[in-house]
């Protein structure tokens, strides 16, 4: 059981290095639900982390369908990238708080600080682990392993047990699992249908009522 409910933000250790380099100072702003916070293929100035709030990562594909990589929550940092512009357009899902640190100032203070240089190279090993485990998933699973893949997820990235109260909506999962809307409001029933969750209030708020059996079929 799980809950994002008002769940306090906690940097992973690789953002925290960034944040306590004297030398990188940071700044905060507001995103607006919906607000773009920077495009593909615009200059990559700035390494973001998620203070309150959730961010989409996107591509739009040649026939018009769009491909979201992932979801940043709180306490998660992307937008470091290896070249000098944004492969992924990125997007507030909800009324967002950001941080923002200077790329340039980071790399700055890398050739000269462990920490920092650490820091950068956790930061890129979490986003290559996150693209390989997407890559499997919209390899060879099905519909409903799909789905229970991405609670899953949520669920190991949540700060509590409780409801699972997520930022996103179902159009977002869909083209996150490489699914349509239809495909995963069928397999979310199936879920409640079988007694592996329900749902609380809104279909945003999800009780997982049986860890075990999703985590099975998860594996599947």
């Amino acid at each position: 059981m799980l809950v994002t409910i008002n769940a306090p933000p906690q940097a992973p250790a690789a953002f925290d290095g960034l944040n306590t380099a004297a030398q990188v100072p940071s700044l905060e702003f507001d995103y607006p639900k919906g607000t773009e916070i920077f495009g593909a293929s615009e200059p990559a100035q700035y390494i973001y982390q998620v203070i309150e709030g959730a961010v989409r990562s996107y591509q739009l594909l040649s026939h018009g369908r769009r491909q979201i990589g992932a979801f940043h929550l709180a306490g998660d940092g992307f937008g470091l990238e290896f070249d000098d512009v944004h492969r992924f357009s990125a997007e507030a899902v909800i009324s967002t708080k950001l941080r923002l640190v200077k790329r340039q100032s980071v790399e700055r203070s890398a050739q000269g600080d462990l920490v920092t240089m650490l820091s950068l190279l956790r930061m890129t090993s979490t986003s290559l682990r996150h693209a390989e485990d997407h890559l499997l998933l919209l390899g060879q699973r099905t519909a409903l392993e799909r789905v229970a893949n991405f609670l899953v997820e949520m669920e190991h990235r949540s700060a509590a047990a409780g409801v699972l109260a997520l930022p996103m909506n179902r159009r977002d999962i869909a083209d996150y699992l490489g699914l349509t809307l239809e495909t995963v409001s069928r397999a979310l029933t199936a879920l409640k249908q079988s007694g592996v969750i329900k749902f609380m209030g809104t279909q945003r708020d999800i009780v997982v009522t049986d860890t075990g059996r999703l985590a099975e079929i998860d594996l599947c």
